[in-house]
């Protein structure tokens, strides 16, 4: 699946994915939850804090 076909099927741009997959951003609330559904798996399963947050 590509960045540009997850986006749209979460209703977000590309850039979004991109930034989230790269770190340079955090997901909201509800967008993690969205993702979580998606993929069908946890929040946990997705993301998980860096040893330095």
């Amino acid at each position: 699946m590509t960045q540009e076909e997850l986006a749209q099927k979460l209703d977000v741009s590309r850039q979004s994915i991109n930034a989230i997959e790269t770190g340079r951003f955090v997901p909201s609330t509800v967008l993690a939850l969205k993702m979580a559904r998606f993929f069908k798996l946890s929040v946990n399963d997705l993301f998980e804090l860096e040893k330095h947050d």
